[in-house]
């Protein structure tokens, strides 16, 4: 037992335990020579169509592609010149990106103590455009409906929420009250691809139609820029595979939290799941705050426990996005 190394991840036992199915997903498509826009893709759209209650499903190279096809299309539809998106300060840098990329103008709001964007910092005269809300580590989100927290914000029709799923998509039993999720299938994903892999979910057909012509460089009729982002047929024949045990994962995800929550709080840590959120979680990372952290980093490492240090500064703070009006520093 001396030498045992927990990693952070179990990419490799997961892997090990589909194998015989991943290959012969594999070893079927290469056989049948269609490698793109084939059955397997189509049913891997409908599946997470279905999966998050929705119309429409499109998937495309990468979460972050799926995030900067949702500010393209929405960025077309404002009037106003510079729209303004409200966006987590605490997030991963492409969730900004994407919008800025766009043409957006960001605002970084504060979030709360469980990583999800927390209204009532933001200032009730500013005008925005659109909302973009991210479940930081898998924490399920609040919804527009939440009377404690957005109606401050004065939310109308006109308003666009937006989110960005890549973390927390099957939190709150993959509810979805926004005009469009983007999700990420990256490899440290709840639900993983072997390489990169993404997706829009919405209800509206004219999002749907948007990105299909730009994940295949803006055709038929090129009414808009488009670029190449597609879902191979291997990659959605082997999403398939493991659409089978998604519910058994994440019901194991919740039975580990539950077990460490326990055993942590009787060590008075801190967790950033507990009983006021553990019910709506996706249970993507487990994280927990303490004082003194890179020491226990540190000697976790010496004991041969991997661990990792996520979102070290919040994106207001750092580069290109210091531009950006937001919390104060």
């Amino acid at each position: 037992m001396s030498g045992l190394t927990i990693p952070f991840t179990g990419l490799k036992k997961q892997y090990n335990n589909l194998r015989t199915e991943i290959l012969d997903a594999t070893d079927e498509v290469l056989r049948s020579g269609q490698l793109m826009n084939g059955n397997y893709t189509a049913e891997f759209e409908n599946w997470l169509a279905k999966k998050n209650r929705q119309k429409y499903a499109v998937t495309c190279h990468s979460g972050t592609h799926a995030l900067e096809i949702i500010a393209g299309y929405y960025a077309d539809s404002q009037v106003v010149n510079k729209p303004r998106a409200i966006v987590p300060s605490l997030t991963f840098a492409a969730t900004a990106n994407a919008f800025m990329r766009a043409g957006w103008e960001v605002y970084f709001a504060d979030t709360d103590k469980y990583g999800v964007l927390d209204p009532r910092t933001i200032p009730v005269e500013l005008s925005f455009q659109a909302v973009v809300a991210v479940g930081l580590y898998g924490a399920g989100i609040r919804h527009l409906d939440d009377a404690n927290r957005w109606p401050r914000l004065a939310l109308t029709n006109n308003h666009i929420y937006i989110e960005d799923g890549a973390q927390h998509w099957l939190a709150d039993n993959c509810r979805r009250e926004s005009h469009a999720c983007a999700i990420s299938f990256d490899p440290m994903k709840n639900l993983a691809c072997y390489g990169n892999g993404g997706a829009v979910v919405t209800n509206d057909l004219n999002l749907v139609e948007y990105a299909r012509a730009w994940r295949e460089h803006g055709k038929s009729n090129h009414a808009h820029i488009g670029t190449n982002s597609r879902m191979s047929e291997i990659d959605c024949a082997q999403m398939m595979v493991k659409t089978k045990y998604i519910d058994q994962w994440q019901q194991r995800r919740k039975e580990i939290a539950t077990y460490w929550i326990e055993r942590l709080k009787k060590n008075h840590i801190r967790c950033l799941i507990d009983d006021k959120n553990f019910e709506g979680h996706a249970f993507h990372k487990f994280v927990i705050d303490v004082d003194n952290r890179d020491v226990l980093k540190q000697n976790l490492l010496i004991k041969k426990v991997e661990t990792r240090v996520h979102y070290k500064e919040p994106l207001h703070e750092i580069g290109v996005f210091r531009q950006c009006d937001g919390p104060s520093i």
